[in-house]
């Protein structure tokens, strides 16, 4: 386990440096074998249950106060009766915590972008409640978004866009090749392969498996139920699947039995391991993350801008979720199609347009259709001018599909989020416009 692991070298270390502070002559050496000390008592505290924290911290207590009294009187070097009682109490502490079976694991989640957290919360809320065997963290990572010839546009980082109740850690502050948690959680499979951002390269999955005793994969999306045995269907999602996060992950975790049939029918015939027991063991079809979320979402668990109020007034409000396939499939007709969208709903009274682009519609057209994104970017900064709809450009996705009554847009995964709420959807077909 990752913190036992730590605990046993820091405790080696300040077996060798016994000898050293015995030998000097120098008030400093004292002082660092009890930074030292005092640095493993602390991780013994945050790595054990408390109740099972109680005998290791009466020998770390007594070892570290009796070598604050030696810096505290002065004494440069550390006594010979000295060294030899916590050389012995050492090597007993060494042996305890060699053989401790209630070290909790560490298990660390690595979100890019807070819209997407909703993949990973429910097992980091799961590991976060469950304080007797786990220390969860998340860290959110940068991101870059990228030009046309692949080059970074800008970069981010979304740590504070998170949700209150999350916790977060500054990634500039963690070396987890030094950690070495026992499992690591990414949402992000694409790592150089994604031409409209990129995680930054230590945050690649290829590197991140070095880091960790278990890397687990769960997919940002959810994709409509398939017929595995369909092998058309099952050819349309090859490119969700062959990715480099499910190759190098230890587990990957999709929305239901019937994905894990098709990823492992997909990896079986495409990779250099066709033995399809491998794959079985790598992919669970244990649910995604992204159902638990919207299931358990209510209006009631979240507050509206007044500005929103005000739009809604009690009105019926539709989502428009435009999605990056359609537009990618149809970019000459997909602004003309959103414009013919925003007249129709303009000149209603009786429901309100709550639109809600991809997150990540604009850095695609930035990266991929740039001749597009000047009109699309006049557009959206028309609707958000006239006030009479609402634009959500936040990372609540839950809170768009809880106060909304009906969908109108893009397939996506937000489609099947709706259909588990059981709310009304209508696609839209990017070639039919108002005035046909």
């Amino acid at each position: 386990m990752a913190i036992q692991e730590r605990l046993l070298r820091q405790l080696t270390a300040i077996g060798d440096n016994l000898r050293p502070a015995a030998d000097a002559g120098e008030k400093g050496a004292s002082q660092e074998l009890l930074k030292q000390l005092t640095e493993a008592r602390d991780l013994c505290r945050k790595g054990l249950p408390e109740s099972d924290c109680v005998a290791y911290g009466e020998i770390y207590d007594g070892m570290v106060l009796a070598v604050e009294q030696m810096v505290k009187s002065g004494q440069g070097t550390l006594q010979e009766e000295v060294r030899s009682l916590l050389a012995e109490i050492l090597r007993g502490l060494l042996e305890k915590t060699r053989t401790e079976q209630h070290f909790k694991k560490e298990v660390v989640f690595l979100p890019y972008k807070a819209s997407m957290w909703d993949s990973l919360e429910s097992v980091w809320k799961a590991a976060h409640e469950d304080t007797e065997h786990c220390n969860a963290y998340v860290i959110p990572i940068p991101y870059a978004d990228r030009n046309p010839d692949g080059s970074v546009a800008e970069w981010h980082c979304e740590r504070e866009e998170f949700p209150k109740y999350v916790p977060t850690l500054d990634w500039q502050n963690i070396d987890l090749k030094a950690m070495h948690p026992d499992v690591i959680f990414i949402h992000n499979p694409y790592d150089e392969k994604n031409f409209v951002t990129s995680v930054e390269q230590r945050f690649y999955s290829g590197n991140l498996r070095e880091c960790t005793d278990r890397l687990v994969y769960i997919p940002y999306f959810v994709l409509g139920e398939i017929d595995p045995g369909n092998e058309s269907a099952v050819e349309n999602i090859q490119h969700f699947i062959m990715t480099p996060g499910v190759m190098n992950s230890d587990v990957v975790i999709v929305q239901s039995e019937k994905m894990r049939e098709a990823y492992i029918e997909v990896l079986s015939k495409n990779t250099n391991v066709n033995d399809r027991t491998f794959w079985e063991r790598r992919i669970l079809g244990l649910g995604s993350p992204k159902f638990d979320k919207v299931e358990d979402s209510k209006r009631e668990d979240y507050e509206l801008p007044e500005e929103w109020k005000k739009i809604i007034r009690g009105r019926k409000a539709i989502l428009y979720n435009t999605g990056l396939g359609a537009m990618l499939e149809h970019t000459d007709e997909y602004c003309n199609k959103i414009c013919s969208v925003l007249d129709t709903f303009r000149k209603r009274d009786d429901v309100v347009l709550w639109w809600r682009p991809h997150p990540l519609l604009r850095a695609t057209l930035q990266s991929m259709r740039p001749d597009v994104l000047k009109r699309y970017e006049e557009i959206v900064f028309q609707y958000r001018e006239e006030n009479w709809g609402i634009f959500d450009d936040t990372a609540e996705l839950e809170r768009a599909v809880a106060w909304t009554d009906g969908y109108y847009g893009d397939w996506s995964s937000v489609v099947q989020l709706y259909e588990k709420v059981g709310k009304p959807i209508m696609i839209q077909d990017v070639e039919v416009d108002n005035k046909e």
